[in-house]
């Protein structure tokens, strides 16, 4: 017995070993670990033909990478110069990218096939950022380059994947009538270089090119530099000291190194605001309505003359427009009008031809007007109710003179039901609508301004009261000014001129029928309280700058909405009574003192005003006063705008390891608009290129 014990403890052991035994083989089943993540882009192994070869004579070029790639964005990163006149097919397949092209190649031509950051290995997304291929059809190639950055002029935005280009035609004429000579796009920062060209001089220029042309279309963004440029090399050394292992110097190595000049051409990119003229829409959004919508802004309004309905009033419309006067309301007092199905009206107004001139000319127009179905079935539920009403108030009316014949009287509940169904319902009877553009609390400088929901024909000033409190007692402001109107351009928003002071409350009443509209509709009372802040509640902001000329600064929130707007005199501003809150600083040189920013023109030699942020975001605080000075020209452009307010920022880096790599790299590249004499004269266009020669 006791064996046998032994034995089935003997045996249970084994089956316990063989069952853990199948059960760790059976969790070791799966894929194995595919090792550390990889970091690095793919890399070339093979060209057909090999990179900047002369004497080719094919149509394809074939390149073979490590590792299976993507091309991504393949239309907006990459760009072959001198551009074909057909696109080439551009394919990729497993490690290989094929270009083929379609045109016939130029003889003795040097062609650069720049991908700048498309390239990327297929399991890890890594960037080959800033490959080129070149090669020649002559029997030698070009070898010179120039490079730097685009940004928007109005706001310094890093202009990202535009075209840059060069024209050895210095004629005026190139840019407009002939495509670019040599061609780039910038990167994701802005940047750019134009590898592999002749020497000679040349005209530099960005393009959006939204055709596809490589010329200018006076509806794209463009930039231009004024000065010719040359592109040269020059020679440099540097030094490394290699150390032993007890930091005792053990060798110092020198090498020699091309730089490839200009490598800091700064061009701002604008939009000349070309617009066509013509009539865009023209719509009947309400009966008494009518809406035009032109292509651009014209300082002649247009003419309209009724043709139908035939019997109208001369006098038939208010209108109202925006601040660009393309978009033009026609509010119709005519009550004819207002009922007519169809309105036509010939309409004369200012067009572009063909030729780019402006010509008068008159089309016909027709407005026609249907109510909407659900206005029309709130319409019909509403006069099924009045219906009802008047039928019901009608059999208690003929109830009650029975009644009184009888000498007997109706319930007091059917008495009172008489009362409710003879009183007027307030909702019934149209009312001019009204309210505050801002109510409640206030800041200090603000405006009471009203708006209405139609044009005003009269206002009863005597009806329009304004007091301010004085501890418990509401006080009237003798000297208030009339409501009147906020500008031309708007017949239904009225203000009241006048200051309001610091820390006090007023109350603005309108009685009943104080105001009518052009449709005769009259305002209900209105007695609003308007609570203005105290001085201590808000920041101020005094700052001196290095500027003396017309200019003026912009205060903005994070999503560049500008809040306030200051002049700069004698190289000064103030910004008083700020509210708390983050904000940042542009400062835009006003050459015409209109006090707005204008953009630039390309035949007239014109380049937009020029504009700087100040390059730090600014907390402001409750009852706290900064007193800053501010140069200008002291950060290089595409430093100065803070990162938090960029818009057009460089693609997100996948991991923090990445990140770092990538920031270690950035370092030890050289960088013109970052390293070395980092201050501005003012002359923005010609700085960069200065601070090289200085070195």
């Amino acid at each position: 017995m006791q064996f046998s014990r032994m034995r089935n403890r003997w045996t249970y052991w084994v089956v316990t070993l063989a069952v853990g035994l199948l059960l760790a083989a059976c969790a070791s089943i799966g894929s194995p670990e595919g090792g550390p993540r990889d970091y690095t882009p793919p890399q070339v192994l093979k060209t057909s033909p090999e990179a900047n070869s002369v004497n080719f004579k094919g149509d394809k070029v074939e390149i073979i990478f490590d590792e299976i790639i993507n091309l991504k964005d393949q239309q907006k990163k990459v760009i072959i110069s001198p551009a074909p006149k057909t696109q080439p097919l551009i394919r990729t397949v497993g490690k290989k990218v094929t270009i083929e092209f379609r045109d016939e190649l130029e003889e003795n031509t040097t062609y650069v096939i720049d991908f700048s950051n498309a390239i990327e290995d297929n399991n890890e997304s890594n960037q080959l950022d800033g490959y080129t291929f070149a090669f020649s059809t002559g029997d030698e190639i070009d070898t010179l380059a120039v490079s730097g950055i685009v940004l928007r002029a109005k706001d310094l935005e890093p202009m990202q994947h535009v075209i840059v280009g060069l024209h050895s035609n210095l004629d005026d004429t190139a840019f407009t009538n002939l495509p670019l000579e040599r061609v780039s796009r910038t990167n994701d920062r802005g940047k750019f270089t134009i590898r592999n060209l002749k020497p000679g001089s040349y005209h530099v220029f960005a393009l959006s090119d939204v055709d596809g042309d490589y010329h200018m279309a006076r509806t794209e963004d463009i930039a231009f530099l004024d000065d010719i440029i040359v592109p040269s090399t020059s020679e440099y050394t540097s030094q490394d000291t290699v150390f032993t292992f007890d930091r005792r110097v053990d060798t110092v190595l020198t090498a020699t190194h091309t730089l490839f000049l200009p490598n800091d051409l700064l061009l701002c990119m604008f939009n000349e605001g070309y617009r066509s003229h013509y009539l865009r829409q023209s719509s009947r959004p309400a009966n008494n309505k009518l809406h035009l919508l032109f292509g651009a802004p014209n300082d002649t309004p247009p003419h309209l003359q009724v043709l139908r309905p035939a019997d109208h009033a001369a006098d038939w419309y208010r209108i109202q427009r925006n601040v660009e006067n393309d978009s033009l309301f026609y509010w119709i007092t005519d009550s004819a009008m207002i009922k007519s199905d169809t309105i036509t009206v010939a309409l004369t107004y200012l067009r572009t031809d063909t030729a780019d001139n402006l010509e008068e000319v008159t089309d016909t127009i027709h407005f026609g007007y249907r109510k909407p179905n659900s206005q029309i079935k709130e319409e019909e539920k509403k006069a099924k109710e009045r219906e009802s009403r008047a039928k019901r108030l009608a059999q208690l009316l003929e109830k009650q003179e029975k009644a009184a014949a009888q000498g007997k009287e109706l319930s007091e509940d059917e008495l009172e039901e008489i009362k409710e169904l003879q009183r007027v319902d307030p909702n019934e009877i149209p009312k001019l609508q009204m309210e505050f553009v801002k109510s409640g609390t206030i800041d200090v400088g603000d405006s009471i301004i009203l708006k209405f929901d139609a044009p005003i024909a009269h206002i009863d000033q005597s009806k329009v009261h304004l007091d301010i409190k004085r501890d418990t007692l509401w006080v009237p402001i003798q000297a208030a000014p009339p409501l009147q109107p906020l500008n031309d351009m708007d017949p239904m928003r009225y203000w009241l001129p006048f200051t309001t002071l610091p820390d006090s409350t007023y109350r603005l009443t309108i009685d009943s029928a104080a105001v009518a509209s052009v449709y005769g509709l009259h305002n209900d009372h209105l007695s609003k309280d308007l609570k203005v802040r105290g001085l201590e509640e808000y920041a101020n902001v005094y700052f001196k700058v290095n500027y003396t000329g017309k200019a003026f600064v912009e205060l903005m929130t994070s999503g560049e909405k500008v809040v306030r707007t200051a002049p700069v005199r004698n190289g000064a501003f103030e910004l008083l009574n700020v509210p708390p809150g983050t904000y940042y600083l542009r400062l835009t040189i006003d050459l015409n003192g209109n006090g707005k920013w204008d953009t630039g023109n390309y035949l007239n030699h014109l380049q937009p005003e020029e504009v700087y942020y100040y390059p730090k975001k600014m907390r402001l605080r409750a009852n706290w006063d900064i007193d800053e000075s501010w140069n200008i020209y002291q950060t290089a452009l595409d430093l100065q705008k803070p990162e938090d307010l960029k818009r057009n920022k460089p693609e997100e880096v996948k991991n923090k390891v990445e990140k770092k790599e990538k920031n270690k790299e950035e370092e030890e590249e050289e960088d013109e608009f970052s390293t070395g004499i980092n201050t501005y004269t003012g002359d923005k266009y010609n700085d960069a290129k200065n601070r090289r020669r200085q070195r």
